[in-house]
């Protein structure tokens, strides 16, 4: 019992610390924000499985990293000297169609690994990049050469519309009483729509949106999935 109540507690604090960290996925995450996670965690494993730590020298180290990694956050926002100490600088691997041997080697990026990478975002040709930036988060970003970027509307001189988000109404039987609000649309309009597709209850639909065309889409649950609800 004494284990599981430290797991909670400890759970709690360890979320409540990534949270704090924003909404980065892991491949996005700075050096210093990786080394926060991995010490975190190791901070957190140890009271967990040795119930003679008290909890406390758990709890402290966790909130002192909390503290660390907010303040390191902060000058990498304010001051650039620190943005450069802990994040580093975006690294140029090709210019001009051209790889650079040098920053390969200083990156420890070998071809195989760069030419995967540009497969992967639909780039087979070298010669066919401006640029290619090794990012501060490990991530590879491409700039096309003019010649080889895709057109766009505005280039072939096409009318265009702004794209609106789509708004989920109706998500596994529930309905989003605010987001239905949102498009401007009320209950009735709502069931109306669900009738002409032969729904009378709102449980009986999976999932119901306003595309970002303002297109209402309706599924339907399956009939299994009906009847295990009901």
């Amino acid at each position: 019992m004494v284990v599981f109540v430290r797991t909670i507690i400890l759970y709690i604090f360890v979320t409540l610390a990534m949270r704090l960290m924003g909404k980065r996925q892991i491949g996005e995450l700075q050096p210093f924000e990786l080394v926060v996670a991995l010490m975190l965690s190791e901070l957190a494993t140890l009271p967990m499985q040795d119930t003679a730590i008290p909890l406390i020298h758990g709890i402290i180290p966790i909130l002192t990293l909390m503290t660390l990694e907010i303040l390191i956050s902060f000058l990498t926002l304010k001051v650039e000297f620190f943005r450069k100490l802990f994040c580093g600088t975006p690294d140029i691997l090709i210019k001009h169609g051209k790889v650079s041997e040098e920053e390969l080697r200083r990156q420890r990026f070998n071809l195989d690994d760069l030419i995967e990478e540009l497969r992967m975002m639909g780039y087979l040709d070298i010669a066919d990049i401006e640029y290619a930036i090794l990012e501060t988060s490990g991530k590879l970003s491409i700039i096309p050469k003019a010649e080889k970027s895709p057109a766009t509307r505005e280039d072939l001189n096409l009318n265009h519309q702004s794209v609106k988000l789509p708004v989920s109404i109706i998500l596994d039987g529930v309905l989003n009483k605010k987001n239905l609000s949102i498009t401007g649309h009320d209950l009735n309009w709502l069931m109306e729509n669900l009738k002409s597709k032969g729904i009378e209850d709102i449980k009986d639909v999976f999932i119901a949106m306003i595309d970002s065309k303002g297109n209402l889409f309706i599924q339907r649950r399956d009939k299994d999935e009906e009847k295990n609800k009901k």
